[in-house]
């Protein structure tokens, strides 16, 4: 049964005392109407908790404002957010329409660093980000006892005489709880083996970034980028107020998993009681990248799962980890992302990833 307020409600509960269940959670379908984002669909869910979040529906569906009981917890850039009809696909332009936003999906047949690959010149952190979905199906219902909100559409990235790949995602919620879920399958629906890169940008921002904030990981070892994240190593866990001059750090994580192949990371401001984690399996995706951003109003620590590097297709494909897919495969990812609500909630989380052996 779902928990609100301090105790358990039925359905039966909690139907006889709202017109519509909407009045607690829910999604909701709009249309964003001034500047850049004009004519971009959205759907904002709440789940009754003070856990509430806005899916860009035109752009990938991805995860733009999201907040528990007023306190923010995806970082927000200056671009605001964009219609696809800005995006920039060439070098950084990329960078000109990225929202920031609790999540923002790279690929989907690359990802990370702009460069060339067989001749062929590619962007920052590919394409899905600026897709508009179609067969849009959002609603809420009970299961049981209980109450799921949810999200879901198509997203396509193809071209004539190149790749055709087909991303059907959900994001859903329930009623009483603070996290939500990504459900995610890529398909090769075209004709030709086809490059796949893949990469979950999960952005978080003040307050669960701040000075004393720290980095809970599983982590068996933190490999630095290059030589400006190396002279920072030592405090890769720990974050910093916001420093005029900083330069972006990266670091590549070799996380630990649960005995059922589950990985989590976390970041948590103690001093605040408040946290933001993401949980999935590393099997899905084996990198883990933290972009650590400590600048003024650039004040942002990312979380990155992954099934490539963020060093650029060719880059993947010389070390040969380039992953493809063939015709007719198709490829699950799931994620959690979550609220750790308090003091206790943080070293839980904390003792829990300890004790990761896998």
């Amino acid at each position: 049964m779902p928990k609100l307020w301090g105790r358990e409600w039925s359905r039966q509960e909690l139907e006889s005392r709202v017109g519509d269940l909407s009045q607690i959670a829910g999604v909701r379908l709009v249309e964003l109407a001034d500047g850049k984002e004009r004519g971009a669909r959205a759907a904002e869910i709440k789940t009754g908790t003070g856990f509430n979040f806005t899916v860009l529906i035109d752009r990938g569906l991805d995860i733009s404002t999201a907040e528990y009981q007023g306190k923010a917890i995806a970082w927000r850039s200056m671009t605001e957010d964009a219609h696809p009809a800005y995006f920039e696909p060439e070098g950084l332009g990329w960078l000109r329409t990225f929202y920031g936003g609790l999540l923002v999906t790279c690929g989907m047949t690359y990802a990370g660093a702009p460069g060339e690959d067989q001749g062929q010149a590619y962007g920052l952190h590919g394409r899905v980000s600026h897709l508009p979905a179609k067969n849009v199906y959002a609603d809420a219902a009970w299961e049981g006892d209980r109450y799921r909100v949810w999200v879901r559409g198509k997203c396509q990235e193809s071209i004539v005489f190149g790749e055709n790949l087909l991303l059907t995602r959900e994001i859903s919620a329930y009623l009483g709880e603070s996290r939500l879920f990504v459900h995610d399958v890529v398909e090769n629906v075209g004709h030709a083996r086809t490059e796949h890169m893949y990469l979950y940008h999960v952005n978080i921002g003040f307050p669960a970034v701040d000075d004393a904030a720290r980095l809970i990981s599983p982590s068996r070892s933190a490999r630095p980028r290059d030589a400006e994240a190396e002279a920072g190593k030592a405090e890769y866990p720990r974050f910093q107020a916001p420093t005029a001059g900083y330069k972006e750090k990266v670091y590549f994580h070799d996380l630990a998993t649960d005995a059922s192949g589950y990985t989590q990371t976390a970041i948590a401001n103690p001093a605040l009681g408040h946290g933001v984690y993401i949980r999935y399996p590393k099997a899905q995706m084996p990198e883990f990248i933290e972009w650590k951003m400590m600048g003024i109003r650039n004040y942002v620590v990312g979380m990155e799962p992954a099934n490539c590097s963020v060093l650029g297709r060719a880059a993947e494909r010389e070390r040969g980890t380039l992953q493809f897919l063939e015709p007719g495969e198709r490829r699950e990812y799931y994620l959690e992302v979550g609220v750790l609500e308090n003091g206790e909630a943080i070293e839980r989380f904390e003792q829990e990833v300890q004790g990761y052996s896998g």
